[in-house]
């Protein structure tokens, strides 16, 4: 989830947004344009003080204090960054000290394809490939 869907989520004018969260305005913005990028530790940040659907989440904590969130009725996992996963299973079944195990590896290889795929396109726009 990037800033601009976080501030969508509240419903807050960048004005707004950059008020609550102690933002210079025009930083907001470059964020949001795509001019620059906040750090993680930010959106991690912002995302842990955004409004999660409070009575539909189930939080799910592992032993290093990581926190996951799940919406059984929306059908999705997020993690502490804001970061959505929609997942096709329910999970009241699953054996609990399973169940952290498979959100980690989950989000692992989410953000591990994610990176992949930016360093795939920063080559791209370097090299002259044609991949097939």
């Amino acid at each position: 989830m990037d800033i601009k869907e976080m501030r969508d989520m509240t419903r807050l004018t960048q004005r707004e947004f950059a008020a609550k969260f102690d933002i210079p305005i025009g930083t907001l913005r470059r964020w949001e344009y795509g001019e620059s990028k906040p750090a993680p530790y930010i959106i991690k940040l912002i995302a842990l003080q955004l409004p999660v659907d409070q009575g539909k989440m189930e939080q799910i904590k592992d032993e290093e204090g990581n926190i996951f969130f799940y919406n059984k009725e929306a059908g999705y996992l997020m993690d502490m960054q804001g970061t959505r996963i929609n997942i096709k299973d329910e999970l009241e079944e699953v054996k609990k000290q399973n169940l952290i195990l498979y959100i980690k590896d989950l989000f692992e290889a989410y953000y591990e394809i994610l990176d992949k795929f930016d360093r795939n396109c920063k080559l791209d726009k370097t090299e002259d490939i044609i991949w097939s």
